[in-house]
């Protein structure tokens, strides 16, 4: 039985200084770079009201109060919109484990996604992943011609996660910064902290034998972190407004 997009909370983690960026965005914290008349993580939040999902928290850290501020409006139609802030810096897993357990939210699966980028892939195939009973998670790639910015993905022959290879020119399928995970798979996350998902969760997860699914979408995909990127992402979200929420 397929888990149904509204029994899956999201979780955005929306707390980055935005350091190369700064400079562009005043006091303005990295998810909140205006892009069409709103912050990019708003369009982030408009993607995923268009996959279904009803649920999002943002796991907020640098000037925590722009963000939440923004969304207690609910600016978007038929999605619940919270933020839990981290007073001190977790790391990326280590924030969405605070937003998860700051929540009174039981859902099946969560989703964890970042406020300054976004692959506008279509999400069943993700979320179908955890039809098979034996998967406990799945992470999303997109195919790059040049993935020297992002290192890229390994899968085994099964199509599951086996590793991540260091940042080297070339082509591959890049980590989009997506990723699902069973509410119980959560239990089998290291206890550190800060605690990072590319360093300590993925790692420990795949040494433990537990399963994870590597989807790859020819996804557009934009990063707004760099002073070159954040340029382009007026541009992307014109292009693909028919992925968004309106």
């Amino acid at each position: 039985m397929s888990i149904a997009p509204e029994n899956i909370t999201a979780v955005i983690l929306a707390g980055g200084f935005g350091t190369r960026i700064k400079h562009l965005l005043g006091d303005l914290p990295k998810p909140m770079a205006p892009v069409n008349g709103k912050p990019f993580v708003e369009w982030v939040v408009r993607y995923l009201a268009a996959q279904g999902i009803r649920n999002v928290i943002l796991s907020t850290g640098y000037l925590a109060a722009t963000v939440e501020n923004h969304f207690a409006p609910q600016p978007v139609k038929n999605v619940r919109v919270t933020g839990v802030p981290e007073t001190t810096p977790l790391g990326t897993a280590g924030g969405f484990l605070n937003a998860a357990q700051s929540t009174e939210k039981n859902p099946e699966a969560w989703l964890v996604l970042n406020g300054d980028s976004l692959a506008v892939a279509p999400l069943e195939k993700l979320f179908r992943s955890l039809d098979q009973p034996e998967i406990a998670g799945g992470i999303l790639g997109v195919p790059m011609a040049d993935a020297s910015r992002f290192g890229t993905l390994s899968q085994n022959a099964q199509g599951e996660l086996a590793g991540f290879n260091e940042k080297k020119p070339g082509a591959g399928n890049i980590n989009a910064g997506v990723y699902l995970f069973r509410a119980d798979t959560l239990k089998e996350f290291p206890a550190k902290s800060p605690l990072s998902f590319e360093t300590d969760v993925f790692p420990a997860l795949i040494g433990s034998r537990v399963r994870l699914k590597t989807i790859v979408s020819d996804a557009p995909f934009l990063d707004i972190g760099t002073p070159d990127s954040l340029p382009q992402a007026e541009d992307f979200v014109r292009n693909n407004l028919a992925h968004f929420a309106l």
